[in-house]
């Protein structure tokens, strides 16, 4: 009989998007079960990755009475099923389901970290975030951030001990498919010219593209300043922006939302399933994020053959390497970014040079398969630790 094996997250669509094909993957040799919030993502994921899945609603905003229930519920169904492993992904989740865990006994308890919101807070609130990121690694027996920088930056503030801390290969949480996010494949070639024609890009056209959420410390805001900046020395240029708007988490500015609905040349599409027709008919990624644990949408871009612009911050400049496939621009600085853009499209011998980088270093490093093996590999090792005890 396989060992149980429960991945919990927040929300269904970091279960489902973030760690896909990682589930079925683990289903070779785990008895595995997602755990997240109800919704649609969670049927897909089950259907999928063709995995049990179970729904406890968790709340991502701090909510005492909804996390005491949500811990209980978690707790009983812990008890009831008891797993060899419980290995929780995103800062409620990995809150809950690790002290859950704990008190209902699991053995191995891992969590993952992809990027802490409490870096970007102030005050007692950042204490107070410090504090469940401390409770949720003491709760813990392995914690593994999805990138260097990320671990050095646990490590300094001394949440939890050097020895409990690991990245595994070298770094994110699921790797990346590059094989699906290729240029060459047949499906990404012959969507192209119709997305094209469909938002009326011209041949020749210069377009510059962001992929990700629509909210502040995604860096949208000097996004759109250095575009428009930008925009008033070179005009055959487009800046194509996918991703959907939060307007209750950390909106953007309105004189940001303005730009965008006024600017023709600014082409907002919303969120896609399939995010490589856009990838394929741009020609480079910009991504001028706050804070990151280990950005998927670099690593795409890096493998359909998108140079990216990214800040340097930990996870970004992991994958990104100055000049080599990418630029690096300082954080909340649209003036280097305007100056990174108006390098990268000028300088077209660097560019070329770019394009020919990119998809070969993320191939080396990072390639799902990679990181899966390893994984598979580090649950192997925690469990031999738990039976040596």
């Amino acid at each position: 009989m396989k060992q149980k094996l429960i991945r919990i997250t927040t929300v269904p669509r970091s279960l489902n998007k973030l760690l896909q094909g990682q589930l079925n993957f683990m289903n070779e040799y785990f008895e595995v079960i997602g755990v997240s919030s109800a919704g649609e993502d969670l049927v897909e994921l089950r259907h999928r990755e063709k995995i049990n899945t179970f729904s406890i609603e968790m709340n991502r905003q701090i909510s005492v009475l909804k996390d005491v229930r949500s811990l209980i519920k978690m707790f009983f169904f812990l008890k009831k099923e008891k797993p060899m492993i419980v290995h929780t992904h995103t800062p409620k989740a990995g809150l809950l389901g690790m002290t859950a865990a704990y008190f209902s006994g699991v053995p191995v308890r891992l969590h993952t970290v992809a990027g802490l919101p409490l870096m970007e807070a102030s005050g007692s609130k950042r204490k107070l975030l410090n504090f469940f990121e401390k409770l949720t690694y003491l709760f813990s027996t392995k914690v593994y951030p999805n990138s260097y920088g990320l671990r050095d930056f646990i490590l300094e503030n001394k949440f939890t001990k050097p020895n409990k801390v690991k990245v595994i290969g070298s770094g994110s949480s699921n790797g990346i498919d590059t094989k699906f996010f290729s240029n060459s494949k047949n499906d990404v070639f012959t969507k192209k010219k119709a997305l094209m024609d469909d938002l009326k890009i011209k041949s020749g056209q210069f377009v510059f593209l962001y992929v990700g959420r629509m909210v502040g410390d995604k860096g949208v805001n000097e996004l759109i300043s250095a575009y428009s900046l930008f925009k008033q020395k070179y005009s055959n240029t487009i800046l194509l922006l996918v991703g959907k708007f939060e307007e209750q988490r950390d909106p953007l500015k309105k004189v940001t939302l303005d730009i965008i609905k006024d600017n023709d040349d600014i082409l907002h599409v919303g969120y896609k399933k399939d995010v490589r027709p856009y990838f394929a008919i741009s020609n480079v990624l910009l991504f001028p994020s706050y804070r990151e644990g280990f950005p998927n949408v670099v690593l795409q871009a890096g493998s359909m053959g998108i140079p990216s612009v990214v800040t340097n911050i930990n996870g970004c400049n992991e994958i990104v390497k100055n000049r080599e496939n990418g630029l690096l621009i300082e954080p909340k600085n649209y003036q280097d970014l305007f100056q990174k853009m108006e390098i990268i499209f000028k300088d077209e011998k660097l560019y070329a040079s770019l394009c020919k980088n990119s998809r070969g270093m993320i191939e080396s490093k990072f390639s799902q398969n990679q990181i899966w093996k390893s994984l598979l590999n580090e649950y192997k090792i925690q469990i031999e630790n738990f039976k040596k005890k």
